[in-house]
């Protein structure tokens, strides 16, 4: 994230190499930095997994998932077969320790031909059953150590609650190095995310506001319009708590609320997002339920289209108690932000696809005009579109025009389609970049993961107790349960459920 320079020679290797995430994401973002030139000149990538394939088999099956799922719309024969040259697959039983001693073996004859160190980045895109014997492994044959440059990425879940995530940092920790461990969420890698950052720190206008004076409240909503899809068996034992709100929206919320930065260094960075986490109130058994609402949705009409409701996919209990839908009203118990609500909501089968960070500041002290002239007045906010519109948008007061004083909302607007030809690269190609060159900026630290999950447990532990009565309680196509709407209105405000529609920016259709 902070250099522009391309990467020492690396050799990539990805357990789970013919699995889903490295076809639709992995491969096609590190085909996206070849494109670009930002890979190494002296790059191998070895996909390792318990399929028998053969290369061939193996580049066919990864030019497919370039070809969908590339950010570069054409894929030319010469491009891939260069590319390709530096990929091969290996069969492998995760469990045993001969595939390992293959592996040291490859990326000692890497550095021997490329006569330089090797950077040896191992990328764990398996279930998470398989991270401990991987790690054992790795450590066993002395692989992911930093004094080889090693680097081991670890996808999401991180744990299952506070007390497995403790038990799994326990288990890398005694493995590797802190500074060789990055734990990946893809959402930091967005170009709307990251310029977060950008826009409060590298501008005067807004920093001096950006507290309790002047912000009334704070809304953070990630919704989906689609189901579990095949994830039913997986999605069972998370919900919408654990697989978004413990890592993508609390991630959201620190960048927003996190202190400035002495500097722009991964600690320094990580530091100001860890005391935000540890300043979130945590609420009580008793109060869960006036904070916390969660939801499951049932069949409904998206787009036209009647679909099932979550207790009639695949691979989910026909009386579940999962819930698909979570909102939350959080508080950061600090200097800048006490008493500022935060809430945060995330769903399937909603509305429709939208990530929006909406801060709403607060009235005028005193409003001067008569009350002809404020009949549609509205309140400050201030729109941060993630996806699948990328953009800021302002709102403010303005006179209409005519003889008389009459004032309307306006928008001032910035967005990422309008400002730049180019189209911004994926967020896998911005978080693969920065783990070759060993900046953990954008990835999190194992104190975030633990401070972010006593945040939540409190309401996981109530909600894991409990049995929902009312499940399925929304339908599919609206905007989850009505209690969320509750949840917000007792505050007198209602849920910002629009980014940047009344602009001219499109959507790609490319947000992960």
């Amino acid at each position: 994230m902070q250099s522009a320079r391309r990467p020492d020679p690396t050799a990539i290797i990805i357990f789970g190499g013919s699995g889903d995430l490295a076809w639709r994401k992995l491969i096609p973002a590190l085909f996206d930095l070849y494109l670009d030139a930002w890979l190494p000149e002296q790059f191998a990538i070895i996909g390792v997994d318990i399929k028998d394939l053969s290369r061939t088999k193996y580049h066919e099956h990864l030019h497919d998932g370039v070809k969908k799922f590339g950010r570069h719309r054409k894929v030319t024969a010469k491009a891939w077969k260069e590319f390709a040259g530096h990929v091969s697959y290996r069969k492998m039983d995760f469990t045993e320790g001969g595939g390992y001693k293959d592996l040291t073996g490859q990326l000692t004859k890497f550095g021997e031909e490329w006569k330089t160190d090797v950077c040896g980045v191992f990328y764990m895109a398996v279930p998470p059953r398989f991270i401990e014997p991987i790690a054992r492994q790795l450590k066993a044959h002395k692989l992911a150590t930093p004094e080889k440059h090693a680097r081991i990425i670890i996808e999401k879940p991180f744990g299952h609650d506070f007390a497995s995530a403790c038990k799994l940092n326990n288990l890398l920790s005694d493995c590797f190095d802190e500074r060789s461990i990055f734990r990946i969420d893809h959402y930091l890698g967005k170009e709307t995310v990251q310029n977060i950052m950008a826009f409060r720190f590298a501008n005067a206008l807004f920093e001096p506001i950006w507290n309790r004076r002047y912000i009334d409240h704070v809304q953070i909503t990630v919704s989906e319009e689609v189901g579990v899809e095949h994830r039913g068996g997986y999605y069972e034992g998370a919900g919408a708590l654990r697989d978004m709100v413990q890592n993508h929206l609390l991630q959201l919320l620190c960048l927003v609320a996190m202190e400035p930065p002495v500097r722009f260094t991964a600690d320094e960075v990580r530091n100001r997002k860890v005391d935000v986490l540890h300043a979130i109130r945590h609420y009580r058994r008793d109060q869960v339920h006036e904070y916390a609402v969660r939801g499951q949705y049932g069949p409904g009409w998206i787009e036209g289209k009647k679909v099932k409701g979550y207790r009639e996919e695949s691979e989910v209990a026909r009386d579940s108690g999962t819930e698909t839908f979570a909102a939350l009203k959080l508080f950061v118990d600090n200097w800048r932000w006490q008493d500022v609500p935060f809430y945060l909501r995330t769903g399937k089968r909603l509305q429709e696809k939208l990530s929006v960070i909406a801060i709403q500041f607060r009235p005028v002290p005193h409003q001067a005009f008569p009350v002809e002239a404020v009949e549609d007045w509205q309140p400050n906010k201030l729109i941060i579109a993630v996806q699948p519109q990328k953009g800021i948008r302002l709102q403010f007061q303005v006179k209409r025009p005519g003889l008389k004083m009459i004032l309307n909302t306006a928008d001032m607007l910035f967005s990422y389609t309008d400002a730049y030809e180019h189209e911004p690269p994926e967020s896998y190609e911005t978080l693969l970049l920065d783990v070759m060159l060993g900046d953990a900026t954008l990835f999190m630290r194992r104190d975030q993961i633990e401070a972010a999950w006593k945040v939540v447990d409190p309401v996981l532990r109530v909600w894991d107790n409990t049995t929902p009565p009312d499940f399925p309680d929304y339908v599919a196509g609206r905007w989850g349960p009505e209690e969320a709407e509750a949840l917000i209105a007792r505050d007198g405000h209602s849920w910002v459920s629009m980014a940047m529609r009344e602009s001219k920016v499109a959507n790609d259709g490319k947000d992960d």
